[in-house]
């Protein structure tokens, strides 16, 4: 009897170690899907952001998107490119960082606040340093030249972004710890430039 129940558990280990494989493939395809779509969603909105360029306005990178690229943002020392997108809301910052719709148009003088999620797209944040260059060019094709000043930790629920109404400041944010397990803290990496005179 003992070995009949023996063999049972045999003929079904397979079966086990089989569906075991599948759902550590497929929760590894599910982890990785955030940064396959990040990589292709930059490849669009890098054409979308060419026809903006050209003098199109609100040129939407894929049909169903509600969103548009507004301005780049570059990181020279580190090797960082991104398409900046209209509105700083879940579904836009799944795709890149957004420009935070009420603040100040790139190159003007205020403060242009720009998001992105601490996992993708602002992962770079954590490798900056105070008197790194930061670059932002808008869609009529000038370039605007930051310096890092600050880069400060704070919690959300404590205060706002302090505004620079006299002088063009770029401020980015992030969530933080940059290595959690969950998302969605209130806590906050912020980094502050200023424009290069």
């Amino acid at each position: 009897m003992a070995k009949a129940g023996f063999l049972r558990r045999q003929a079904l280990l397979p079966g086990v170690l089989a569906a075991l494989v599948a759902i550590g493939l497929h929760q590894m395809g599910q982890g990785m899907w955030i940064y396959l779509k990040a990589d292709l969603a930059q490849f669009l909105l890098q054409r979308a952001w060419t026809k903006t360029r050209n003098g199109e306005t609100r040129v939407h990178p894929w049909p169903w998107a509600d969103t548009w690229p507004v301005a780049r943002l570059l990181a020279p020392k580190h090797g960082v490119s991104h398409i900046v997108l209209a509105g700083a809301n879940g579904r836009t910052l799944a795709f890149g960082p957004a420009y935070v719709s009420g603040s100040a148009l790139p190159g003007r003088t205020g403060t242009t606040v720009l998001t992105g999620h601490r996992d993708t797209h602002f992962r770079f944040l954590s490798r900056l340093g105070l008197g790194d260059e930061l670059l932002l060019e808008d869609a009529g094709l000038r370039s605007f030249r930051y310096r890092v000043d600050d880069i400060q930790i704070v919690d959300s629920r404590m205060g706002q972004v302090l505004d620079h109404p006299d002088e063009a400041t770029l401020v980015l944010v992030t969530c933080y710890p940059f290595d959690a397990i969950t998302s969605g803290g209130a806590v906050r990496y912020v980094v502050i430039a200023t424009a290069d005179s």
